[in-house]
């Protein structure tokens, strides 16, 4: 963004423009320099400071002040030069300040709305009227039969592990790991399965039983009510939405008092957003 400033040799420009600065109150209307008529402010060298890349931080404030300086003059100077800038910039500035204004607005709206107080209420309404889900922690093991399934269950009520049985005859994808399912809640599993896992005891091994993908044999290892989000990872969401309702009421209270006349369906051809050439 310096590429176009000399900052050797300026550093008693610097320092001029410092001393003189600190004998007066410092403003962002304080002048630093002019061009012409035209005056370069405090203000627009704190702003041009803040649109720097990061990779200038590394530089000391001392030649970043005076790199902006001669920026800024130079910019002034070019623009000034300037003949017949293209209609198209004064649209582009005109839009680019309307963005600004309109985004101060809401940045207002949403230091308003966006509270810790109103992220904490908006939380505990989420979830004021949320039945708690109940979550399963199930085992099974997948055979084709009903024979093979049996001797399973067998073998399982004879003492054997159940993870065990399930590593040693499962066909499923579950069985290298013992047929451990994981956490489930209702409607994850086929109907009959669901039924069979919810009407067990937490350790109790299941008879065999069908379903489309063949016989299981199951256990219940777990129950527990499925885990509320927190308020820190709800936190951006909730923000989200308190700034957009603030947003919404604040656009529908200034369109309510403002005289906005929209074009008709047929007023315009909608390609003209893309004929550039008007803008020439």
């Amino acid at each position: 963004m310096l590429k176009h400033v000399t900052i050797l040799g300026s550093a008693i420009l610097g320092l001029g423009l410092s001393t003189s600065a600190f004998a007066q109150e410092l403003t962002a209307d304080t002048v630093v320099a002019t061009v012409n008529d035209t005056e370069i402010t405090v203000g627009h060298i704190i702003i041009a400071r803040s649109q720097l890349p990061p990779q200038y931080n590394q530089f000391p404030n001392e030649a970043l002040f005076d790199g902006l300086v001669e920026q800024l003059i130079q910019q002034q100077l070019l623009a000034e030069a300037a003949d017949n800038p293209p209609a198209g910039l004064r649209f582009t500035i005109e839009n680019e300040q309307r963005s600004l204004l309109a985004g101060e607005t809401i940045n207002a709206l949403s230091a308003e709305a966006v509270t810790e107080e109103a992220v904490r209420a908006a939380y505990d309404a989420r979830f004021e009227d949320v039945e708690a889900v109940t979550q399963f922690n199930a085992s099974h093991l997948l055979v084709a039969t009903q024979e093979e399934a049996a001797a399973a269950k067998t073998r399982i009520d004879g003492g054997q592990a159940f993870a065990d049985v399930a590593r040693d005859v499962s066909t499923g994808p579950t069985g290298p790991n013992g047929g451990n399912l994981g956490w489930f809640g209702a409607g994850a599993m086929v109907p009959e399965f669901e039924t069979t896992i919810t009407a067990l005891e937490i350790g109790a091994v299941s008879e065999p039983f069908e379903t489309q993908f063949g016989w299981h044999v199951a256990t219940l290892n777990e129950v527990r009510e499925e885990p509320r989000p927190t308020i820190e990872e709800l936190g951006q969401e909730l923000a989200s939405e308190l700034q957009e309702v603030a947003i919404t009421a604040k656009l529908e209270e200034l369109a309510a008092n403002a005289t906005v006349i929209k074009p008709g369906p047929n007023d315009f051809d909608i390609n003209l957003i893309d004929m550039i050439e008007l803008l020439e």
